[in-house]
């Protein structure tokens, strides 16, 4: 016990919460400037979702200088358990257990439960967006910061057959191979972010693109920064350039691209073993075990103005496992709740055609609102306390 001691008094300093505090200011002091560079996600998951950040000395400077260097740095997920244990040890140390302590320990409280919910956050939480066109259905959601090459069997007359493979594996920049993919995938090179460009000279090699879209045609791919957090209306748009190979014999290179996918350019047909898979990079898919159609989206907007009033979609919602046939308006600031998801009224598709729902699982929704409450009634309680002690105090004199 005598050698815990010292460990515990100095998790409980009241300089060691000060250092902490200071070190997660010029933390999030960096991440706003990395925001420059980098996606808001990027940040979030590279700054404030990490244990160790390593921070480029080039994001306090102007980019025209270009200097070299990082700064390894504690990241959010440590300085977040540095203030937690801090604020544990300090209780269990320092601080005396007394009724006239109640309020402050409660907003301590508040502040545990605030710091264990954003790690939950962190950890579970999934953020998608399902698309439906009126009239329409839907049994997936897509997650707009990742993406996939899915592999397509339609040879099925009643159901296709899919394979995808995470971005995470391509821009391992290797060679992939699956007994459920019917070819081996070859990354010859994958970027985050990148513009096809047509018309280019190209300069031959097995590296080149030669099938599919590409078939005929002088295409390149062109690397470009990727989308920064105070880009408005841009997002990444990744592309891989991959060469399929069965039995060690070459199908051809093809380009493949999330602009593609987006701009509404078939899937690549791939022949092999006398059948014909389509491969697209896409938005990762999340698959649900069960499915909405839209019924109707309706885009009012107050009289004689084109300022939205509000947005709402009519939805059947059928779930057989469950039994649920049932049908739900969607509109702002009234999100249907099913199965541990949220459907937020998002967006909608050109025209009024469809509609875009925003699906939120977090299983530590709760722990922010329990965290204020507890966190507010202790401040009542702890400044209550005081007024009273100095309004007696007042009466006695």
């Amino acid at each position: 016990m005598k050698v815990l001691n010292p460990l515990l008094h100095w998790f409980s300093s009241l300089k060691l919460t000060v250092v902490l505090l200071a070190l997660s200011i010029f933390l999030i002091f960096a991440g706003t400037w990395a925001q420059i560079d980098l996606g808001i996600w990027t940040v979030l998951s590279t700054y404030f979702r990490a244990w160790i950040v390593m921070i480029p000395v080039q994001i306090f400077l102007p980019r025209q200088w270009d200097v070299p260097g990082v700064i390894p740095y504690p990241g959010g997920f440590t300085l977040g358990w540095m203030l937690f244990l801090n604020l544990v040890t300090a209780h269990a140390v320092r601080f005396k257990w007394q009724w006239k302590r109640a309020g402050l320990i409660l907003i301590h409280l508040g502040l545990l439960l605030l710091i264990v919910g954003e790690f939950v956050t962190a950890i579970s939480a999934e953020e998608n967006r399902m698309t439906i066109v009126e009239g329409g259905s839907a049994n997936y959601a897509l997650d707009i910061r990742e993406v996939e090459l899915a592999v397509i069997d339609r040879s099925a007359p009643d159901v296709d057959q899919v394979v995808a493979v995470p971005g995470h594996r391509l821009a391992r920049n290797r060679v992939i191979r699956d007994e459920r993919l019917p070819f081996d995938i070859r990354v010859e090179s994958y970027y985050q972010n990148a513009e096809i460009m047509e018309g280019v000279e190209r300069t031959g090699g097995t590296g080149q693109p030669d099938m599919g879209f590409a078939a005929g045609r002088a295409v390149t791919v062109r690397p470009v920064p990727p989308a920064s957090g105070t880009d408005r209306d841009r997002s990444d748009l990744p592309a891989a350039v991959v060469t399929l190979e069965k039995n060690g014999q070459r199908l051809g290179t093809w380009v493949v691209s999330l602009y593609l996918t987006l701009t509404d350019v078939p899937p690549q047909p791939v022949t092999v073993d006398g059948r014909t898979v389509d491969i697209s990079l896409r938005h990762k898919r999340v698959y649900k075990p069960y499915s909405m159609s839209l019924i109707d989206f309706r885009h009012d907007k107050y009289p004689g103005t084109e300022t939205p009033m509000n947005y709402s979609s009519d939805v059947r919602l059928i779930d057989a496992a469950h039994g649920e046939d049932r049908q739900v308006r969607i509109y702002m600031n009234n999100p249907l709740r099913y199965r541990g998801e949220t459907f937020y009224q998002s967006s909608f598709l050109e025209g009024d055609s469809g509609t875009v729902l925003q699906v939120v699982r977090n299983p530590g929704w709760l722990l922010p609102y329990l965290a204020c409450a507890i966190g507010a009634f202790g401040l009542m309680l702890h400044f209550g306390t005081r007024l009273m002690s100095f309004l007696r105090r007042r009466s006695a004199a």
